[in-house]
């Protein structure tokens, strides 16, 4: 696998999204950001918010798209075009309703799986699946005509939030796995039961 340059998180733009299950990728790479030390600032021709700097001595890639998740894939091919990355060099976190929410894992390509987000990225950047997913766990309403309003409209309830904002704090060392294309390493680090 070839290192990750690029990490992207999904979301839909705006305020009135801010906590809704839809946009735990974006609001992680924010996180991510933070503790990496990039700013991010919004750049027109990448149609969304990005960041590049150095972290865990590589040099990396930070977006959050700001199109609506249906599109993403236009923000994250403009970036890949443009720096010349390859699909196996890009990470996307996003959503995952088919992980409780406090669940996060790690993927290495694969079809949409039902997202809007991760299909357009795939459609956008010519149907290449290799990059890699980090799946957040949101749960499930148990009702698929209540899916839309789960995701994109209900805010998710403190402790919920939380709770899925708790593991976003693994070790470092799982991101320099990422970056030095160590993919199995970084999976069994992160994967791991933690111990309290």
């Amino acid at each position: 696998m070839a290192g990750i340059r690029l990490i992207a998180g999904l979301g839909n733009p705006g305020p009135r999204y801010r906590h809704t299950r839809h946009n735990v990728g974006a609001e992680f790479v924010a996180y991510l950001a933070g503790r990496a030390g990039i700013r991010l600032t919004n750049d027109s021709k990448f149609k969304g918010q990005f960041g590049r700097g150095r972290w865990q001595g590589e040099e990396i890639f930070l977006l959050i798209p700001e199109t609506y998740v249906n599109l993403s894939g236009e923000a994250v091919s403009a970036v890949t075009r443009f720096y010349k990355l390859e699909a196996s060099e890009i990470l996307i976190a996003y959503d995952e309703v088919a992980f409780d929410s406090g669940v996060l894992k790690l993927k290495e390509g694969g079809g949409a799986g039902g997202h809007n987000g991760i299909r357009s990225i795939i459609s956008c950047l010519g149907n290449d699946q290799g990059f890699l997913r980090l799946r957040i766990g949101v749960g499930h309403p148990g009702d698929k005509e209540k899916m839309v309003s789960y995701l994109t409209s209900e805010r998710m309830p403190a402790a919920e939030q939380e709770m899925v904002e708790a593991t976003w704090h693994f070790d470092d060392q799982v991101f320099a796995h990422l970056f030095a294309g160590d993919l199995q390493r970084a999976m069994t680090l992160l994967h791991a039961p933690r111990t309290e």
